[in-house]
């Protein structure tokens, strides 16, 4: 018996805990996201409550019409009570079968069926009202945050670093972005109406049930144990099964962004089958897992419908056995509305285990979402930032060195760059010259040294205040699924059509835009596929000579362009650099022989610097590199 006994006290304390969990992570959901949409759930609180005591209320009815159909009381007896002249529930009792008694002796009992019928069908149009109103306030709380989960997920990876993206697959952060916060909205998000509005239902009928009979009561509360530990089994293996399933959904979107990426490489080497293979090797295990996950949410009604029904049959034998034996108070008609209260309760309970295994699958989409808002960002606005709206003096890399891991790919690099000048940073691939550009505008940040524009530290800049002096041009130029107006005016608010034209014009543009079906309202499509690569070059020249910066980034702006483009896009440059500070990334070296300065760099040091014809005469580094492109 002591055995039985802490094995019954160890499966309870198990049930708590695990319960007590998943509601702790759950209302951690709700503090987050919830407050704004407040007044919305205490109006759903408040009509659940309305609903579930019109619920007891409308079938209380239900027993003096038993009562009368198979004579199981003697309803004439009864004399009115004062309200104040005893128990409130005896009174109520009391007055509710004089009444009755009343109407049957002037309309007779078929017509008091029939009012009592009629009494029933209002309380339960009032119920159904009062649910109705329950999920009209509960409906925008659910999209409304789902909506903020979103943005905040999007805001989120806007405001991360570009080193966060070297190191993370893009498509699993597309599936976070999408899918997670879909599983979030169809588990978590349609459960709140379940998970607000089912324990208020158990809650009341409960009480209802301990106000008829506390014995009955307790005996169903003894069985309920035993169900909780079979389902919080299944709970468990759920939400550990839906991680794996968000986690190889993660995989599959980094697959296809990969695929449709790399389409022209896969077609050139023949690569279908090989892609094909990967690709059916990851949805088969995706398969296998969101079968596993859905054949145990499968599990979860069938259970609960077992469990409930052997649970009836069990209280129906124990409280048949006491009226039978004459140990109980109740009467049949009140066990009847007791197991009527009771069987009401099965269902919530069952929406309610439901309920919890959708907020099992949802919370682990949840801790995926959540890994991504908690990711730190290293790159943060000082407390008291200086003021810098122009620059008068120039940049100055100070012993700098930075490396992305344990090994340190910018070694203890010095440049002055004066106001106007144009100065190039050269050598081989990997030696790191865009690391070195990619630094100033605060991408990644030194670990020695730094970065001084008129002697400020860039880390002591608002980092929107930083980048609104910088404009960049990259070797690959990134456009926008839009028009050629908003490409251009991408960076610059409130731009007017002829600011942009006036761009366009200097950029060599204008002419090939005009040319477009449209001008410049004509899509240019995903990523400007429909443009050739020297005008892509050309939008993107365009878009930095709007924003006219006074600082100019260039990374191999030509290094992929044949040499008309290449002609068309130097010209555009040669404009855009004037009376601006340069600092260029070069491969082509012809196209920085009037550079200021050149900076010739080779693994990760500067190791020779000085214009075109200074560095020829020393026969060193940058005289090799010459010697090459010229072979």
């Amino acid at each position: 018996m002591a055995i039985c006994n802490s094995r019954c006290k160890a499966l309870s304390l198990l049930i708590k805990l695990h319960t007590t969990l998943i509601m702790k992570d759950f209302i951690g959901i709700l503090r987050r996201f919830v407050p704004p949409y407040k007044h919305c759930l205490i109006l759903n609180i408040l009509f659940n409550i309305l609903a579930s005591f019109l619920t007891l209320f409308s079938f209380a009815t239900i027993m003096p019409i038993l009562e009368m159909l198979f004579q199981t009381g003697n309803v004439t007896t009864y004399s009115f009570m004062e309200w104040d002249s005893g128990n409130i529930k005896d009174v109520a009792i009391n007055n509710f079968y004089y009444i009755t008694s009343q109407a049957i002796e002037h309309y007779g009992a078929s017509t008091t069926i029939l009012l009592l019928g009629v009494l029933l069908t209002v309380m339960t149009a009032l119920k159904t009202g009062s649910a109705f109103l329950s999920s009209y306030f509960l409906i925008p709380l659910r999209a409304g945050v789902v909506r903020d989960i979103r943005g905040y997920v999007y805001d989120k990876v806007l405001s991360l670093p570009v080193g966060f993206f070297t190191n993370e697959r893009k498509g699993d952060v597309m599936a976070r972005m999408s899918g997670d916060t879909a599983e979030i909205e169809n588990s978590v998000m349609s459960s709140l109406e379940m998970l607000f509005k089912d324990p208020i239902m158990i809650i009341v009928c409960l009480t209802m049930m301990f106000v008829i009979s506390w014995q009955l009561t307790l005996f169903v509360l003894i069985l309920l144990p035993t169900a909780g530990l079979l389902m919080g089994r299944v709970g468990r293996a759920l939400k550990r099964q839906s991680r794996d399933v968000q986690d190889c959904w993660g995989v599959i979107m980094s697959s296809i962004e990969e695929t449709l990426g790399g389409m022209r490489i896969i077609k050139a080497f023949n690569a279908e089958g090989k892609s094909s293979k990967r690709f059916h090797n990851i949805i088969d295990n995706y398969f296998n897992l969101s079968n596993r996950m859905s054949r145990r949410q499968a599990l979860a009604h069938p259970m609960s419908e077992f469990l409930g029904t052997a649970t009836i049959v069990i209280v129906l034998w124990f409280g048949g056995s006491l009226i039978l034996s004459g140990s109980t108070t109740i009467d049949a008609a009140q066990f009847i509305y007791f197991l009527i209260i009771f069987y009401s309760i099965i269902n919530p309970v069952k929406d309610l285990s439901k309920g919890m295994y959708a907020v099992q699958r949802g919370l682990a989409a949840m801790d995926r979402v959540d890994k991504l808002l908690s990711t730190p960002n290293p790159i943060q606005d000082p407390i008291n930032p200086a003021k810098l709206t122009e620059m008068k003096e120039g940049i100055e890399y100070r012993n700098v060195t930075f490396g992305y891991g344990s090994e340190n790919v910018i070694k203890d690099v010095s440049i002055r760059i004066k106001r106007g000048q144009t100065v190039a940073l050269v050598g081989q691939s990997g030696s790191g010259k865009t690391t070195l550009a990619d630094l100033l505008p605060r991408f990644y940040d030194v670990n020695q040294g730094g970065i001084y524009i008129d002697g400020i530290n860039i880390k002591d800049l608002r980092i929107h205040d930083l980048r609104a002096l910088m404009g960049n041009v990259n070797q690959e130029a990134i456009l926008f699924n839009d028009t050629f107006f908003n490409n251009i005016a991408f960076g610059v608010n409130n731009a007017t059509r002829e600011e942009v034209i006036e761009a366009a014009r200097i950029a060599n543009a204008h002419d090939f835009i005009m040319e477009s079906e449209h001008g410049y309202d004509t899509n240019i499509g995903d990523r400007g596929c429909l443009l050739s690569g020297g005008q892509r070059q050309r939008i993107s020249i365009a878009r930095a000579i709007l924003k006219n910066p006074p600082i100019l980034i260039l990374d191999e702006a030509t290094s992929a362009l044949d040499t008309e483009s290449e002609r068309l896009v130097q010209e555009a440059l040669e404009k855009l650099m004037r009376n601006r500070t340069t600092l260029v990334v070069a491969h082509r070296l012809s196209t920085i022989k009037n550079a200021d300065m050149i900076c010739v760099v080779h693994n990760g040091e500067i190791v020779e610097q000085g214009c075109h014809d200074e560095l020829v005469a020393k026969d060193g580094y940058y005289k090799h590199l010459v010697d090459m492109q010229k072979f």
